[in-house]
């Protein structure tokens, strides 16, 4: 053989290696968010390939273009939507694929395009999404131009009809989204589902149904699945495989069926993950694998003792969320919903159901990883509409495949315990409610009948509720309504029943009024809502727990309703945090975000954040409110919030002034006061010992301000976030209660400030704005990293006060 055959021959073989090894590669799944370009306006040229963007926005996803603008008194969301702009938007990113995509499967992956996305490859149409809360993915692999040649991606993105939410929904790209490349025979990701169930206490089940695409025939052929189960450390604690079988039609799934003996079972306080590992070989090798992390557990609700977890009687301690991160607005970021989620598991929140639409699914990553038990709600709406523009006009073409890629992609959730395909819907009160009822249901049960379905009604007579009288759901949930708890037992017999949504309280944090023992619903009726005009000059609610919505009622009333009904499986408070629009009872501009948090838009929490933690943990508590900065004769009402004691004793400067003892009809205690400047200190007893000690003291003039970080040390990704609370205080530490300094924040080069916020619902400073002024006594701001080396140093300075200055440590 010549030394030129030779050579040739040793490439070829070279070649035919390298395809063999690209083609045996398992799946690639590549962030795709960086290095977009984006321009807030229309431009139909915008999807053609070589159409000029150099003179476009450069940005990283996910991204929110409403939340970066100030807040407008005409929007066309309306107050209700935020007082943010919609409007349309356009994406576009150019990439060449990896080598290792030769003869290779690419998808693109999004997390959710808030709303009516449509969106191109190299010019080619793929198809439009109206929901906006959906996740997605298209096929890329005919359309795409091999490396290194560049492809173009267009995604327009219209959210100008307005309005079409009842809350902030975001505009934008506000998901992560995700490049996939896999072999043209692989597993199916989004049709792989593991039931896992905690039989007892030695044995459990792992059910593994795979199925696998198959883009070219003839690959079939000598291919088997594996599936391995593992622990946390990664140590294989079974191994099986099974060759796949060939249909007449294709081929069919694949059921794995594991057992475990005396597995370590997930649940809200020791949330164990484990994990499977699927892989698919043919004569070549593996060719493709997927992990999926999963939990074992076992739950079921009963119709006279409520929810039970692993056999265990558990109350549901949980809150309603909306899908905002406050000044992020809806751009997901995984640290801010870190840090929403550690702030309601130390009040002792232990559930969420995310209303009115499935959360992003590294939301409920979060939640299974730190035990939370989840309501992952579909619609808002069916056929009948709420807003003008809602998905009402998109449900019939829309509803089944959002639904059943709704429950795909959750599935495998140990977090899930139910599934919700309504929220107050209106056919509740006609006979269409009944087959729709149906129908939704049997869409959930055919792809996971593990879990119970239900759907939050309103309507708690039996004989107007067309919803119930389906007898589809497996556990009926209502809306407020608390003083009907009682009777559902008897409304509806054999059913089980859980508050879905309670409360609407009204409060800013930080406001208070006296005398606070009686209570005041804002509006009185729906009648007087549209035109409110009631409440205070400065569009605030009190912060003691006595003023609610019309359709609601006071905190402690809501939860002692279901404390004292066992049947009642729980609770989800309207609502965890204050959330952008619904700014309820105010109708009107400047009022934007919501008062119905336990903590405020900022993450502050307000003060009956305390009685929930009194009521939900069994850690010693004792909050003690309001300041104690008044006019001197003026007479202040002063309540605490205590568990774990006998009674609480308060002293104003060191005598005593009595002792007082919660009853049953009340988590609070209280003492009417004249005002003195000085100090109240509480005392809590339990058998005549000290438990806590709680001091407030009258504070002076605003000296300086305090930086707190939640996080000294972050990534240096871009990503990670550092949230720092600014107190304004005197001299001595105390935080001055009605200080409104406006503090202007600044970062070295190293950083970016992300946003910044007080947690007063009628501030209209645009919340990406670097100055923001206190509100009593607070401000927040977000920090990230700018991508350059170097830690932060971040700086915070209001006229009269020193500066105050913070060090943040980045690391790769």
């Amino acid at each position: 053989m010549s030394l030129a055959k030779k050579y040739i021959s040793i490439s070829l073989l070279a070649c035919l290696l390298q395809c063999s090894a690209a083609y045996a590669q398992p799946r690639e799944v590549i962030d795709f968010n960086s290095s977009w370009k984006f321009y807030l306006g229309n431009d139909s040229l915008a999807r053609i390939t070589k159409y000029d963007d150099s003179k476009w926005r450069k940005l990283s996803l996910p991204h929110d273009w409403s939340i970066e603008s100030d807040f407008i008194k005409d929007a066309p969301a309306t107050p209700e939507g935020g007082s943010l702009p919609g409007g349309i938007g356009w994406y576009r990113k150019t990439f060449s694929l990896p080598v290792t995509a030769k003869n290779k499967n690419v998808s693109i992956e999004f997390g959710g395009v808030y709303q009516n996305s449509e969106v191109w490859i190299n010019g080619y149409y793929l198809g439009k999404r109206p929901n906006g809360y959906i996740s997605f993915l298209y096929d890329l692999t005919d359309y795409l131009r091999p490396a290194p040649q560049v492809n173009t991606i267009a995604v327009k993105v219209d959210n100008s009809l307005q309005p079409n939410s009842r809350w902030y929904s975001g505009s934008g790209i506000y998901r992560n989204v995700t490049l996939v490349i896999s072999n043209m025979f692989s597993l199916n990701n989004n049709e792989t589902f593991i039931s896992a169930e905690r039989i007892n206490d030695n044995l459990s089940i792992v059910n593994t149904r795979v199925e696998m695409i198959s883009r070219q025939e003839g690959l079939l052929k000598n291919s088997i699945v594996k599936i391995e189960i593992l622990d946390k450390l990664g140590n294989v604690l079974s191994s099986r495989e099974k060759n796949i079988e060939v249909t007449p039609t294709g081929y069919s799934g694949i059921l794995f069926a594991d057992s475990l003996i005396k597995a370590n079972v997930w649940d809200i306080n020791t949330p164990y993950l484990y994990k499977a590992r699927v892989s698919l070989y043919n004569g070549k090798g593996k060719i493709d694998e997927i992990t999926i992390p999963f939990g074992i557990r076992s739950t079921h609700f009963d119709k006279d003792k409520g929810f039970f977890l692993n056999d265990k009687a558990l109350k549901i301690y949980g809150v309603c969320m909306h899908h905002d991160l406050g000044a992020l607005g809806a751009a997901f970021n995984k640290s801010a919903a870190k840090r929403q989620l550690k702030i309601l598991k130390e009040m002792g929140c232990n559930a969420i159901r995310f209303a009115h639409n499935p959360p992003a699914t590294e939301m409920l990553d979060l939640c299974d990883q730190m035990g939370f038990l989840v309501i992952d709600e579909a619609f808002d709406m069916w056929y009948k509409k709420k807003n003008k523009y809602d998905y009402h006009k998109d449900f019939k073409e829309w509803y089944k495949r959002d639904l059943e890629d709704q429950v795909k992609r959750d599935r495998n959730h140990p977090s899930v315990i139910m599934w919700s395909v309504g929220n107050e819907i209106r056919e509740q009160f006609d006979s269409t409610g009944i087959t729709i009822t149906k129908e939704l249901v049997d869409i959930v049960k055919a792809l996971d009948p593990t879990r119970p379905v239900t759907s939050a009604m309103t309507e708690t007579k039996p004989q107007y509720n067309f919803i119930a009288k389906s007898n589809a759901l497996d556990v009926f949930g209502f809306n407020y309504r608390e003083y009907d708890y009682d009777s559902l037992p008897y409304r509806f017999p054999n059913q089980k029943f859980i508050a879905s949504e309670s409360a609407s309280s009204i409060a800013t944090r930080g406001v208070y009024y006296f005398p606070s023992d009686s209570i005041r619903t804002w509006p009185i009726d729906y009648k007087h809502q549209p035109n409110f005009d009631g409440g205070n000059a400065d569009f605030t609610g009190p912060a003691f727990d006595n003023t609610k919505a019309y359709w609601g009622n006071t905190h402690e009333k809501s939860w002692l309703a279901v404390k004292r009904n066992p049947h009642m499986a729980g609770t989800f408070i309207w609502s965890g945090f204050d959330y952008i629009g619904e700014p309820l009872p105010y109708p009107k501009f400047p009022a934007r975000s919501s008062y119905f948090g336990v903590i405020d838009l900022a993450g502050f929490p307000k003060d009956v954040y305390y009685m929930y933690q009194s009521e939900w943990t069994k850690k010693n508590v004792l909050h003690l409110f309001p300041h104690w900065n008044w006019k001197k004769g003026e007479m202040v009402d002063v309540w605490a919030y205590y568990n774990n004691a006998d009674e609480v004793e308060l002293f104003v400067n060191g005598k005593s002034v009595g002792t007082r003892t919660k009853t049953d009809t009340a988590f609070h205690v209280m003492w009417q006061l004249l005002f003195e400047p000085g100090t109240i200190k509480a005392i809590s007893r339990k058998n005549g010992k000290v438990v806590l000690t709680k001091e407030i003291k009258t504070a002076g003039a605003p000296t300086r301000i305090e930086l707190i970080a939640d996080r000294k040390t972050i990534k240096a990704d871009g990503k990670d976030l550092s949230f720092v609370t600014a107190k304004v205080v005197d001299k001595e530490g105390n935080l001055v209660p009605d200080a409104d300094n406006l503090i202007e924040f600044s970062v070295s080069e190293t950083g970016i400030i992300a946003g910044t916020d007080n947690g007063y619902q009628a501030d209209i400073v645009s919340l990406i704005s670097s100055k923001r002024k206190a509100w009593k006594g607070m401000a927040l701001v977000i920090v990230k990293s700018s991508g350059k080396k170097g830690n932060i140093t971040l700086k915070a300075a209001a006229k009269g006060s020193l500066p105050a200055f913070l060090t943040l440590k980045l690391v790769n």
